[in-house]
């Protein structure tokens, strides 16, 4: 899959995750799922709306160190049990965001024996933006999302 990343523009994270594709996408498109890995801990999200179809849904509100973060967004591309494309570029309706911050690709490749190739893309309107990005902590956070993804996706498993 030819996604053309752009280094100035594109933030990366690919992990080997052992877990099945079918149940990580399932996590990362159920509202039930969803709360239990998408933001770092002690972080936590505390609200979520997902209609994972393009134009659908994506919001997510988080509770980071006692304020609240709301975070609206909508689906572009939904692959079943291959690839999410989501942004905060537009919202529901195809409303455009007044500041919008990036788009999110993520990929689940099959891995064999039960594993995934895991790949997170933040993708940036601006070299700036990719930078701020970067500084605030991407591969950190989103490597322990991926962690506690899997940990999760392990729990359901048994």
């Amino acid at each position: 899959m030819n996604l053309d990343l752009d280094p100035d523009l594109d933030l990366v994270l690919t992990r080997t995750l052992a877990a099945p594709r079918e149940l990580l996408f399932e996590c990362w498109t159920e509202e039930r799922h969803l709360p239990h890995f998408f933001v770092p801990r002690p972080h936590r999200v505390i609200r979520c709306r997902l209609d994972p179809r393009t134009g659908g849904t994506f919001e997510t509100t988080f509770e980071v160190d006692g304020q609240e973060m709301q975070n609206n967004g909508v689906y572009l591309e939904v692959i079943e049990n291959e690839k999410l494309v989501f942004t905060d570029g537009y919202t529901e309706g195809w409303k455009p965001a007044p500041d919008p911050f990036m788009t999110a690709i993520v990929l689940f490749e099959d891995a064999g024996d039960g594993r995934t190739t895991y790949t997170a893309i933040a993708r940036h309107r601006s070299a700036e933006k990719a930078e701020a990005h970067n500084a605030m902590g991407f591969h950190e956070g989103w490597g322990t999302v991926a962690d506690q993804l899997e940990a999760y996706a392990q729990g359901l498993m048994t």
